[in-house]
């Protein structure tokens, strides 16, 4: 069945495509991507996908407007090559934040990518945790919309933890934590903040009890950590006596592996959907999601259900 489907990649995570490939036993599809010297981006596929179902692995993570473009003009390509179908495969789904109107006279980025993608002519889009759930109501096309908590919930099953609460660390993360905390079995509790600015964050109040318990706290992305070490802080306070937080999109810059140096997390679990950003005297551990969307693009490909991918 695999050989009418081709993978290919773009510049953004090609070790995370390469472990999808190998996952399905099959090499990575030819693709030239150069840049002309005054940094447009020039795409040539070197092999024949005419009737072919292809997948462009390239999550928009950093730098996102190159990656976003790349993926746009791979697309086209690809659509002037006669593919028959050409899925997105987005494991991080960039311009993900800005998803309604929240205030006057600003985009909705979330809807603008959607449009920019199904324009370029991407049939299908693949992706894992969303932003918000509301995003997929933006496209025209089918979206398949996995969940890294299966990979999230085997670690900690195997570190067998005891007297666990699993922690949203902003009320936008309740739905989830909660699903996590059905899942293992646990209590859960929120923490209220309040945004200062895109780096400053405040924690306000904590709901639910965590004395004495061990913190998984849940969400979605994480760049500067202002949300995650601000709750942390939060629960540490109110007695916790370990704490983990793990995060789908691992986009840490510098300044937040400082910030969680000086925070009372002692782990921070991401997956490689995107490049993870090495860090020193902090324990980052990444875990692969290549399985997970291998398994879903090989069941998209044969017009299988991939509801059972969806489940935690």
């Amino acid at each position: 069945m695999t050989n009418n489907m081709r993978i290919f990649t773009g510049n953004a995570n090609p070790e995370l495509a390469r472990k999808i490939a190998a996952s399905l036993d099959m090499p990575l599809g030819e693709a030239d991507i150069q840049r002309f010297p005054d940094g447009e981006i020039m795409v040539k596929i070197k092999e024949n996908i005419r009737g072919k179902d292809v997948f462009v692995v390239q999550p928009t993570s950093f730098p996102p407007n190159e990656t976003l473009m790349e993926l746009l003009i791979m697309i086209d390509a690809m659509r002037r090559a006669s593919a028959e179908r050409i899925t997105a495969v987005m494991p991080f789904y960039g311009y993900s934040r800005q998803d309604r109107k929240d205030q006057p006279r600003v985009p909705i980025t979330a809807k603008l990518v959607a449009n920019l993608l199904v324009a370029a002519g991407a049939d299908r889009l693949l992706t894992i945790d969303l932003h918000a759930q509301q995003i997929q109501g933006f496209f025209d096309i089918p979206v398949d919309h996995l969940y890294a908590s299966p990979v999230f919930l085997k670690y900690f099953r195997e570190k067998e933890l005891k007297d666990l609460v699993v922690v949203s660390p902003d009320t936008g993360g309740v739905k989830a934590a909660y699903a996590y905390s059905r899942e293992l079995e646990c209590g859960f509790a929120v923490v209220a903040k309040q945004r200062r600015s895109s780096e400053e964050v405040e924690a306000l109040t904590l709901v639910g009890d965590v004395e004495g318990q061990t913190a998984i706290m849940v969400d979605d992305m994480t760049t500067t950590a202002g949300t995650l070490c601000s709750a942390a802080n939060m629960i540490a306070n109110n007695g916790a006596k370990e704490i983990f937080a793990c995060v789908s999109h691992g986009m840490i810059t510098e300044a937040g592996i400082d910030r969680l140096k000086d925070s009372p997390i002692k782990e921070l679990l991401v997956t490689d959907t995107v490049p993870v950003r090495k860090s020193d005297g902090f324990p980052i551990i990444v875990l692969s999601v290549a399985e997970l969307l291998g398994e879903a693009i090989l069941r998209i490909h044969e017009n299988r259900s991939v509801t059972s991918l969806f489940r935690l």
